[in-house]
C-alpha cells in the first residue's frame, strides 16, 4: 500500500495483536465463544463417557452427545440474540 492511500478497512489493518482482536470480538458478541466452549466441553465429556458407556449402543450414545452439543449451542445463540435485543432496544446507549 502506498503512503498516500487510506486503508479500505482501517479497523482491520491497524497493528493490533490477535489477543486484542479476540477480546474485542468477545465484547461485541460474548455468547459465540461461550457456545463454542460449551460445545467443546460436551464433546470432551462425550469422549470420556464413550469409554465407560456400559452396554449402551454406540449409535445411541452418539445421538445423545449430538443432541446435547446442539442444545448447548442453540441455547447460547438464543441467549446472545436476547442479550443483543436487550442492549439495543431496552437499554439504549447514549448517543
Amino acid at each position: 500500500m502506498s503512503q498516500g492511500q487510506e486503508p479500505v478497512f482501517p479497523e482491520y489493518e491497524t497493528d493490533t495483536s490477535q489477543t486484542s482482536k479476540l477480546l474485542r470480538k468477545f465484547k461485541e458478541t460474548p455468547f459465540v465463544p461461550i457456545g463454542m466452549a460449551g460445545f467443546a466441553m460436551v464433546v470432551g465429556y462425550g469422549l470420556y463417557r464413550l469409554k465407560h458407556r456400559g452396554d449402551m449402543k454406540m449409535s445411541l450414545h452418539l445421538i445423545h452427545m449430538r443432541v446435547a452439543a446442539q442444545g448447548f449451542v442453540v441455547g447460547a445463540i438464543t441467549c446472545g440474540v436476547l442479550y443483543s435485543m436487550l442492549r439495543e432496544y431496552v437499554v439504549k446507549p447514549k448517543e
